[in-house]
């Protein structure tokens, strides 16, 4: 079976998606100030998934990140994520020499590659996170999108806490089959245990409330 790190790799890095450019020969410094992720010390052509965090530790975004040259990177993230992303990389842009650029993707994200992604568990933007309110621990794939030995980034403190309490979150994104709408409750055993965020070809994501033994 393909890990979902490859399976990102491969299948939604490669899938429509907004960019932002940073150019600079500060862009590797801030980059790495602002981003959960290890950015310093990223290879030519290297490219790693992180999280984009507000200062209280809520998801922003999924992004990936490319080194392109030496004061040259490359952003991606989920279409309509983009405005939202740069927003935030340009709040704390004081006295540093870094220039973004954004384009948006308006190509929509083909059937199978979405669902795909439902059946592989992937978050996407809009649907299992929700910007400012998704706290990192509901993502399964956390320990790709963070660096646990990295210097201070906005955010850091509720990662590093939950992560040294070996601490879970309430909420937790699960795979299931079923044809129910985007939205709709799914009930088990005739309790709520959460609520659709992605559904495609049987198969649904859903945002459902952690079991206390899980």
């Amino acid at each position: 079976m393909i890990e979902l790190s490859d399976w990102a790799a491969q299948v939604w890095a490669t899938a429509p998606r907004d960019v932002i450019t940073a150019v600079g020969v500060d862009a590797e410094r801030y980059l790495h100030s602002q981003l959960a992720q290890q950015i310093e010390g990223l290879v030519d052509s290297e490219r790693v998934w992180s999280l984009l965090l507000e200062p209280t530790g809520k998801v922003i975004a999924v992004v990936g990140v490319t080194r392109r040259a030496a004061d040259d990177f490359l952003i991606d993230c989920d279409p309509g994520d983009g405005e939202m992303v740069l927003v935030r990389l340009q709040r704390f842009r004081l006295r540093v020499d870094v220039e973004f650029a954004l384009s948006l993707s308006d190509v929509d994200i083909p059937a199978e590659v979405e669902l795909s992604r439902i059946r592989e568990g992937w978050p996407r933007g809009g649907r299992e996170i929700v910007a400012g309110e998704t706290i990192p621990a509901e993502l399964s794939m956390l320990n790709d999108l963070v660096s646990f030995t990295k210097g201070c980034y906005p955010g850091q403190e509720l990662v590093e806490r939950m992560d040294a309490r070996s601490s879970s979150a309430p909420f937790e994104i699960i795979q299931m089959s079923g044809d129910l709408a985007v939205g709709s409750e799914v009930v088990v055993d005739g309790k709520s245990i959460g609520v659709v965020t992605s559904a495609a070809g049987g198969s649904m994501l859903v945002r459902a409330r952690r079991q206390r033994n899980s």
